[in-house]
């Protein structure tokens, strides 16, 4: 779908972009993260045709987007951080236009506007005035509008900027189904936006790809411990702790610890507090020690209601990217 090689882009003699190199395969769904200044934006505007590089070379569907900037952008949907919304017309005086000026011939235009507001679910405001519309409709027009000629690429920078969390969702709903018949290209900060909707991950940092694939392959090439979630019942220990006037909890979290940090191949145990009345513990281990580690609590009496491998969150590995895994892990080195 496309190819970029080299793309790179200089406002003046500062560097903003590149030079990048990668591919993006038909119906991919593809995330860019980074910091805010990195390039994110300036990157999609490029690919885009919103913004001509300063050197490198960017092919869609066998189109160059440098010889031919015209032809690619009728490949192309481009949703800005900012919906380029004219505020004094009707949301479907609006997709009409967007259609035209993408080339579609009238007739085309009016079959293709009541498929796309159902898409977005804004057949009910088709003759409201976009001015009138709250900023969550407003992004969904801005979607509208990016969809409305059928692209074969979808570029959507910061969808869900400044939503509130109802929209958020309904903007995730919307999304998951535009990558049905898009291959679709998102920036964002909302890391667990990307992380549902995404496939495949681009990090960046000072104009330059530092890492891709999915968020499991980020987080095997950082990883070098595993950590399991574990709750437990008290055991034995507590009745005598609380008959000696002690706690019970905290005489079998102490001695879930203690027993714990004795099994084989478990580098460091802590306490996660209650997890439904039973004691929690996040477990760092050198590889998978899940048997060893329900093995040795039901020998000592302990009923173990919740045993789990725990998937590392991509805040944790995007961190660790931009800012260096020493400063990420201490920060905060056990994954919820």
């Amino acid at each position: 779908m496309l190819q970029a090689s080299g793309l790179t882009k200089y406002f003046g003699g500062k560097r903003a972009v590149g030079p990048v190199s990668f591919q993006i395969d038909q119906g991919r769904t593809v995330g860019f993260l980074g910091l805010n200044g990195v390039g994110k934006t300036t990157l999609l505007r490029m690919i885009a045709c919103d913004l001509r590089p300063s050197a490198g070379s960017l092919v869609v569907r066998g189109i160059d987007g440098v010889r031919d900037p015209h032809g690619l952008r009728r490949l192309v949907g481009f949703l800005p951080q900012y919906p380029p919304l004219y505020e004094d017309m009707t949301v479907g005086d609006y997709l009409r236009f967007a259609g035209r000026i993408r080339g579609m011939d009238a007739p085309s235009v009016e079959r293709r506007i009541p498929e796309v507001e159902d898409l977005t679910h804004l057949r009910h405001m088709h003759n409201e005035i976009v001015r009138h519309l709250s900023h969550g409709y407003r992004q969904r027009v801005g979607v509208a509008q990016a969809v409305v000629h059928d692209p074969d690429l979808l570029i959507l920078d910061e969808p869900t900027h400044g939503l509130d969390p109802a929209q958020i969702v309904e903007m995730r709903t919307l999304i998951r189904g535009l990558t049905e018949h898009h291959t679709v290209l998102i920036s964002s900060h909302n890391l667990p936006e990307i992380s549902e909707t995404c496939d495949h991950l681009f990090v960046l940092d000072a104009g330059e790809i530092i890492a891709s694939g999915t968020e499991q392959e980020l987080s095997g090439r950082l990883l070098q411990s595993r950590y399991v979630e574990v709750s437990v019942l008290p055991g034995r220990d507590a009745v005598a702790a609380a008959g000696a006037g002690g706690t019970a909890s905290d005489a079998s979290a102490a001695s879930v610890t203690g027993l714990l940090s004795n099994v084989p191949g478990v580098k460091q145990v802590s306490s996660a507090g209650r997890d439904d009345g039973a004691l929690a513990f996040v477990i760092e281990t050198a590889d998978d020690r899940r048997a060893d580690i329900c093995k040795a609590l039901v020998e000592a009496g302990y009923g173990v209601v919740r045993l789990e491998q725990s998937r590392r969150k991509l805040e944790n590995v995007f961190l660790e990217l931009v800012q260096g895994s020493e400063g990420a892990s201490d920060r905060d080195h056990i994954p919820s």
